[in-house]
Order: structure tokens, then C-alpha cells, then sequence
């Protein structure tokens, strides 16, 4: 049975990003498809996790074959969320997934930035796959809050790559992960958290998990 493949890109990113571009041509080398659904969907203003996990589901092709999810960031986590519902899933490999996201990210704003967020119910986050500012619905917050990583128990093969650079997710969140999931393997890299410089490295990796070979 062949196995699906899709890649979710991170949060204010897209499927053009530099990460999404050179895995997707690296398994077209390989002649495997690799889809790489838009989360922004048609609405970046009102994204959650929750639509997220919604539209990257829409995305497995088969009902009945087996689904390897690679995510990035604000997309590795949802693909781990995707991965504790969804059975059809057996591998994930993770690239600096955004555990604790809320955590690392909230304080940045500050508490003042916050409060105007939830009163005015959208605020203006740099969207990078467009590059410009684009509103955020406070939804997205509220929504988050209802995905812990503790909830992340089922023991599927995983597969992390996280910078030891990383200046949005520290490592110490994947390092974290690991300590009570034996079914998890770390990768430290030497990178920050665009992981642009380590793509080679990468992609080894996911060749050698994935146990890939030309289509």
C-alpha cells in the first residue's frame, strides 16, 4: 500500500515556503508526491488549531492508506495533534515543533498587546508567506488552550529536528517531550529555528526515518 506523505507548513508561513519548496522537490527526486495543504485556507484572520487539524485530514487522498505527516513549527504540532486522532497516521517527523506555543509567544506580546487583542478581537500579525500584516482573530488563542501536549499519548514512531539555535521554540520543548515518550527520537542541529542552513541534514534524516526510495 503507498504511503501518503504531506508536509504543514507553520504559523503566518505557507506551502511556498523555502522549507515546504525543498522537501516537496527533494521527494520528487524520488518521484513521491508530497502534498502541502494551505492552512491559511481562504482566511488567515480566522485560523485556529482546530481548522488546522481540519484541513490537513481533508488532505489525506486515501481513506485506507498509511499517512507520514512532516511539520513545521506551528505545523508540527498540529500534525502531532492529527496523529493522536487520526489512526491512519503511523510516522511523524517534526521540525522545531511549537510545543508550549502559547507559552513562548504570549509573553513576547506583552500583557498591553494582549488586553487590546481580546478587547478589539483581532490583531495585526506579520504574515510571512505574504509579507505583509494580516489580521489574527483572538480565536486562535482561546483555541490553542485547548491542545496540551500532554494529550499527546499515543506511542507512534516520531521523529524531531530542532535547532539548539532555536530563538522562537527553545529546545528545550522537544527535550522535554522526549523524557516520557521512548517512541520519540531528537536530532539537535545546529541551527535557529528557520533551520535554513541544515537542510541537507534534514533531509538524510527523513530519508533514513521514512526509509525512502525512489518511487
Amino acid at each position: 500500500m503507498t504511503n501518503q506523505y504531506i508536509y504543514l507548513h507553520g504559523f503566518a508561513s505557507s506551502p511556498k515556503s523555502a522549507k515546504a519548496q525543498d522537501i516537496r522537490d527533494r521527494f520528487a527526486q524520488l518521484q513521491i508526491p508530497l502534498s502541502i495543504p494551505d492552512l491559511n485556507g481562504d482566511d488567515f484572520s480566522e485560523l485556529t488549531i482546530s481548522r488546522q487539524i481540519k484541513q490537513a485530514a481533508v488532505a489525506f487522498v486515501d481513506d485506507s492508506a498509511p499517512v507520514t505527516l512532516i511539520g513545521s513549527s506551528l505545523g508540527g504540532l498540529t500534525a502531532a495533534h492529527i496523529a493522536q486522532q487520526y489512526l491512519q497516521v503511523e510516522r511523524l517527523v517534526l521540525l522545531a515543533p511549537a510545543f508550549g506555543f502559547l507559552s513562548h509567544w504570549l509573553p513576547k506580546l506583552g500583557e498591553e498587546t494582549i488586553q487590546r487583542w481580546q478587547q478589539e478581537k483581532y490583531l495585526m500579525v506579520h504574515h510571512y508567506g505574504e509579507g505583509r500584516s494580516l489580521p489574527l482573530s483572538y480565536n486562535f488563542v482561546t483555541d490553542a488552550t485547548k491542545y496540551s501536549e500532554n494529550q499527546l499519548q499515543r506511542p507512534i514512531p516520531t521523529l524531531i529536528l530542532h535547532g539548539k539555535q532555536d530563538e522562537v521554540i527553545p529546545i528545550q520543548a522537544s527535550r522535554d517531550f522526549l523524557q516520557l515518550r521512548p517512541w520519540v527520537e531528537l536530532i539537535e542541529l545546529d541551527s535557529d529555528h528557520a533551520l535554513n542552513n541544515v537542510k541537507d541534514e534534514i533531509w538524510q534524516a527523513i530519508q533514513q526515518f521514512c526509509q525512502l526510495s525512489r518511487g
